[in-house]
């Protein structure tokens, strides 16, 4: 830590000094929670009271968008202020971070801020092989670690608000900051069953209408709000460093997560729980509290917001113009709803997520989200969603049928599936987790937020569809998608630098 502490004093001792009036920026991103699973959204299974501090001080965005459901291209987007398809490796999931493509913390740091992350930052991947000095996400304060008393069964043991105080004391004197906090809850593996030792009851579980609603699948619901309410105690301990420095009217705080919450046809889906994220943003000194809005937003935006913010010009000298449009007129008002209507469509893609097929494929998706639909574009229809449900063993031998899906992190939701696929009152559940999937799917979210009746066949939608379908296709050759080309690029090619498995050869 000591050597991050003092690079970071350097850096910024370096650069050039940023506008007097510049705010400092706090950017918050737990791993793997869906839209509405916070407090301040009427969810009750948990209790999220420092992310509803900031949606009462600040704004509160019902329709929040992540760029993948994966956390490293999702992850890269936010980084970048670019779509996945326009990030060559960083695209897809564990592979490299082309050194080409300049990051926020970067651009905030040339202009004179002190920057620093703390936990996950951009990953998992390998940024060095692509010449990159560290994490795209910026220097790495880590070392500060919570007594178990003091954290709940199953939840890592860093102390994320005392390394943000490191950040803070190293900070040098008069310098804005920009600091990325990325909790590594609440993603998987959960503590099983602790949700209801810490009390909270069965009964209070929000089973989404893709799971069956079971004891089992509510018990590891419960545990997944357990560990988003860990996260959001952090926050708080970081909110309350910013009061004591009397920082925090002129911090530019930003909460959301990088995906949906990891269960099955949430997490590395294209549907609504895989991509609609929670996300809240205070700037007391400048933005108006106290709003709900219902405005389309990408982390695209955020990524312009974040520079326009910071009077930071947004454009690489060698790349395309990033795609992005800045929040801050729409947080500098004082409306509320839908405030911008010109924001009709945002976009997500998927491409290989774990290693879950034969030779490592992937399944490559493309979506568009207006206010009322949702139209999904799955490019490989023949390959398994949520990967072969078969691999091989170490000496080379087929394991159990069933037996794989790595798309779908492990635990109790995915293992009740697989075990009672063959009940009658179940099989729609494991199937519409892992079965193959047509070429286009398209939902009417405002009946259909599970995403469970897909409506392109349906004579009645055929308009809105051509609408989707147009849309999508314009935008997609706008910003240079490999997949719509006359001769893909195949990001099935990308390196992996995470574990690969084997599986048989589809037949």
């Amino acid at each position: 830590m000591i050597w991050h502490l003092v690079l970071l004093a350097v850096v910024a001792a370096d650069a050039a000094p940023a506008k007097a009036s510049a705010p400092n920026i706090l950017i918050v991103i737990s791993d793997d929670q869906s839209y509405p699973h916070a407090s301040a959204y009427g969810s009750k299974m948990v209790k999220t009271p420092a992310f509803d501090r900031i949606a009462r001080s600040g704004v509160l965005f019902t329709n929040a968008f992540a760029p993948s459901p994966g956390c490293s291209p999702s992850r890269a987007a936010l980084l970048a202020g670019r779509y996945p398809w326009q990030l060559q490796g960083a695209g897809t999931h564990a592979s490299d971070f082309p050194a080409r493509f300049a990051t926020f913390p970067s651009r905030l740091e040339a202009a004179g801020y002190a920057i620093g992350f703390t936990g996950k930052g951009w990953g998992p991947g390998n940024w060095r092989v692509s010449g990159r000095e560290r994490n795209p996400a910026g220097p790495e304060f880590t070392g500060r670690e919570r007594s178990e008393a003091g954290r709940p069964a199953g939840v890592a043991s860093d102390d994320y608000a005392g390394n943000f105080a490191d950040f803070l004391k190293a900070r040098p004197e008069g310098r804005p900051f920009c600091f990325w906090f990325g909790s590594h809850e609440p993603h998987r593996a959960f503590a099983k069953g602790a949700g209801v030792k810490s009390g909270k009851r069965l009964e209070d579980a929000e089973v989404p209408p893709f799971l069956p609603d079971r004891p089992e699948i509510r018990s590891d619901l419960l545990d997944y709000a357990l560990e988003i309410e860990a996260f959001d105690q952090q926050l708080a301990g970081m909110l309350e460093q910013l009061e004591k420095h009397g920082e925090l009217a002129n911090t530019l705080v930003i909460v959301t997560s990088d995906n949906g919450m990891a269960f099955p046809r949430a997490k590395a889906n294209c549907y609504e729980f895989g991509i609609h994220e929670p996300l809240a943003i205070q700037w007391t000194a400048r933005v108006p509290g106290g709003r709900v809005v219902d405005d389309l937003v990408s982390f695209v935006d955020l990524t312009a917001t974040i520079l326009d913010a910071a009077g930071v010009a947004t454009n690489d000298n060698d790349a395309p113009p990033t795609p992005g449009k800045s929040l801050l007129p729409l947080l500098l008002s004082d409306r509320a709803g839908v405030v911008e209507p010109d924001r009709k469509y945002v976009y997500s893609a998927r491409e290989r997520h774990s290693s879950s097929r034969y030779n490592n494929w992937g399944y490559p998706q493309r979506a568009i989200r207006s206010r009322d639909y949702l139209y999904i574009r799955n490019f490989e229809p023949d390959r398994w969603p949520a990967g072969d449900p078969q691999a091989l063993l170490g000496d080379g031998s087929p394991g159990a049928m069933h037996g794989a899906y790595h798309d779908i992190d492990a635990g109790p939701s995915l293992t009740y599936l697989v075990e009672h696929r063959d009940e009658p009152a179940v099989a729609k559940y494991f199937q519409g987790a892992v079965a193959k999937r047509p070429a286009e799917e398209f939902f009417d979210i405002r009946s259909d937020a599970a995403c469970l009746e897909n409506l392109a066949e349906s004579p009645d939608h055929i308009k809105s569809l051509a609408e989707h379908r147009q849309a999508l296709d314009a935008f997609l050759k706008a910003t240079g998608d490999p997949r719509v080309d006359p001769e893909p690029g195949d990001f099935d090619t990308y390196p992996r630098y995470s574990r690969i498995r084997k599986f048989p050869r589809p037949e």
